[in-house]
């Protein structure tokens, strides 16, 4: 005759293995704080605007100039110069790089590609994201 066995959450192996678990996500949390993991990338991306990274999602309304990094994409500031319900315009470079595109459409300026997701009013919906990673 076979017997089965059941096992409850009450069981000492199961209790034991949850509360080690459970200590060994507290000493790494406790140890990834401590180090400062995590903690330099929030405050630099504070510091220099959600897009600094060339990757984001944001609404616009002309003119808006947005931080990007320069050293990656080779300009610092990109700027939506004007906003209409068929084409958005934008600049880089200090003007030497410039675009238009109708809401749908992308730019690509260097290595940052400006994706227009939609235009509503005086206000365009854009994905800003880099085409290397």
């Amino acid at each position: 005759m076979n017997r089965i066995r059941r096992l409850t959450a009450a069981t000492p192996a199961t209790t034991a293995g949850t509360r080690r678990r459970a200590a060994t996500t507290a000493v790494t949390l406790t140890m990834a704080g401590t180090l400062g993991f995590g903690v330099m990338t929030p405050a630099a991306s504070a510091a220099n605007g959600p897009c600094y990274d060339g990757r984001c999602t944001t609404t616009v309304s002309a003119p808006k100039t947005i931080k990007v990094d320069s050293r990656k994409f080779g300009f610092g500031k990109l700027k939506i110069t004007s906003i209409s319900s068929r084409s958005v315009r934008m600049s880089a470079a200090d003007g030497r790089l410039s675009g238009s595109t109708s809401p749908g459409g992308t730019v690509q300026f260097n290595n940052l590609k400006v994706w227009v997701k939609s235009v509503s009013g005086s206000k365009a919906k854009l994905q800003l994201f880099p085409t290397r990673y």
